[in-house]
């Protein structure tokens, strides 16, 4: 399975923020969508990731209070990308090395979309559980030998 069959399957609406909004409204953002990320975009081109994790940093940083903190302050530069003709497993290896729960999804400069790595298990899940379906199939319809 490739990553682009998870956007396809999942949808790539996109939640967004930009460098100089505050990161109080992205939150509030991820917390009205229930969502763990925003893809930071700056003029129209992707730069990187705001998360959760970088969030829950800048409060622990900053005794409990975001303040006027703007999300360039904070977000991930060097997020992990992945094309959109990666395979799944690929890409949950890279996930797990570089522990990321949330990847943007590049063709070149354009942005398709985020997966997270629930939709990586899930993915790998329902691919898996389908190979065990279709194997169990074929060893219950096996020809029995008859004796010679």
């Amino acid at each position: 399975m490739l990553v682009s069959e998870i956007l396809r399957i999942k949808g790539n609406t996109l939640f967004t923020t930009a460098p100089d909004a505050s990161v109080q409204d992205a939150v509030r953002v991820m917390a009205q969508h229930d969502i763990g990320s925003l893809v930071v975009m700056d003029r129209g081109r992707y730069a990187g990731m705001l998360t959760f994790r970088e969030v829950l940093d800048a409060l622990a940083k900053h005794g409990g209070s975001l303040g006027d903190l703007k999300s360039g302050d904070i977000y991930q530069r060097d997020a992990l990308t992945a094309p959109p003709g990666l395979d799944v497993m690929e890409l949950r290896r890279a996930m797990l090395e570089r522990h990321a729960r949330y990847v943007p999804v590049m063709d070149g400069t354009t942005l398709q979309g985020v997966v997270s790595f629930h939709d990586v298990a899930k993915a790998v899940y329902e691919e898996q559980s389908f190979e065990n379906r279709m194997l169990k199939n074929y060893i219950k319809d096996w020809p029995e030998e008859s004796p010679a």
